[in-house]
């Protein structure tokens, strides 16, 4: 009788005596957020700094009110399912992820835990991660980079740097799951334009770009344009020095192409994506159902011109780009 009392008072004690070791794990009132991303940290220390910028806006510090399990797949699709399963065992209140890749990874993991697309390259309606943009109606949503739309624009922005423009490489890789919409978006644009395409499908992580540019050049490409993705991001420092050699032109789909020496970009901002996906974190932290959040969609988008790059290319800018741009490097 006297031992079935003392494992009776035992257990009662137990859950007080663990209370302040959870407590000293994790403090009350403290959230936990994982981030996802495909490439390694060294390719988007700066699309980090930028989420942890706008949390700071939104009064939260790190390791008081807030802690970011970052993971990251280190370039590789295959690693993001044990990553993603590691942060919802961690029972992080919401997922960041991005792009597409990590977004449909975190989506098979997890139909409870809130996620938000920092960016989203492809269509997120058409893709299913969300019902529609106005309402998701799931656990998903955050931001759209609405890439398909802008391929046509940055098409006639290239005729105008290359105005005797005939036929332009295309450099995407061959598993993008939207390859086709981007395709059909291209060649409308080249058709108004009068320009012939000439479609580079890149293979795996580590592609043959070499081979590649060996091919546009050959097929008398006069310019590049590239279809965003993960793989062309990745190597984007490689694709600027190609592009170089073989003296093509090219309109890329973010600054940071530009920033590695390209001729010119234009889209939306990555860095400025990552940080309004904070906002979304934030309402989401504060009871709003992902649900009801309508997915955002850029309304500002920077033209960034290289005039190092252009003069080594031979070519002068025209005036009235030079003036729409956003920032000019020198």
């Amino acid at each position: 009788m006297r031992l079935h009392l003392v494992r009776f008072v035992v257990m009662l004690a137990l859950p007080l005596l663990m209370a302040p070791l959870a407590a000293e794990a994790q403090p009350a009132g403290v959230r936990r957020v994982g981030y996802l991303l495909l490439q390694p940290s060294s390719l988007t220390t700066h699309l980090r700094e930028a989420f942890r910028h706008g949390l700071r806006e939104l009064g939260y510090v790190e390791g008081q009110n807030i802690v970011i399990e970052f993971r990251d797949a280190d370039g590789r699709i295959e690693r993001l399912p044990e990553l993603v399963a590691e942060l919802v065992r961690l029972n992080v209140d919401v997922i960041v992820a991005a792009p597409d890749v990590s977004i449909q990874a975190a989506q098979q993991a997890t139909r409870t835990i809130p996620i938000v697309m920092a960016v989203s390259l492809d269509d997120p309606v058409e893709r299913g991660f969300v019902a529609s943009l106005a309402r998701p109606g799931g656990n998903i949503t955050g931001l759209s980079a609405l890439q398909q739309a802008l391929l046509g624009k940055r098409l006639e922005l290239l005729k105008e740097v290359v105005p005797q423009l005939s036929r332009v490489a295309v450099l995407w890789t061959e598993d993008m799951w939207s390859q086709a919409a981007h395709a059909r978006a291209l060649e409308v644009a080249a058709g108004a334009l009068g320009v012939a395409l000439h479609f580079l499908s890149l293979r795996g992580p580590n592609p043959d770009f070499e081979s590649a540019f060996r091919a546009a050049t050959s097929d008398g490409a006069s310019a590049l344009i590239t279809v965003a993705g993960p793989v062309s991001f990745a190597h984007r420092a490689r694709i600027v020095d190609l592009a170089a050699k073989s003296h093509l032109p090219g309109l890329y789909e973010a600054r940071e192409f530009v920033e590695a020496g390209g001729l010119v970009a234009y889209g939306a901002s990555l860095p400025d994506m990552h940080r309004r996906a904070a906002v979304y974190v934030d309402k989401i932290l504060k009871g709003t159902k992902p649900a009801d959040l309508p997915v955002e969609q850029p309304t500002k988008f920077n033209l960034v011109i290289n005039l190092k790059t252009a003069k080594a290319l031979g070519i002068t800018m025209p005036p009235s780009l030079l003036l729409l741009a956003d920032e000019v490097i020198q």
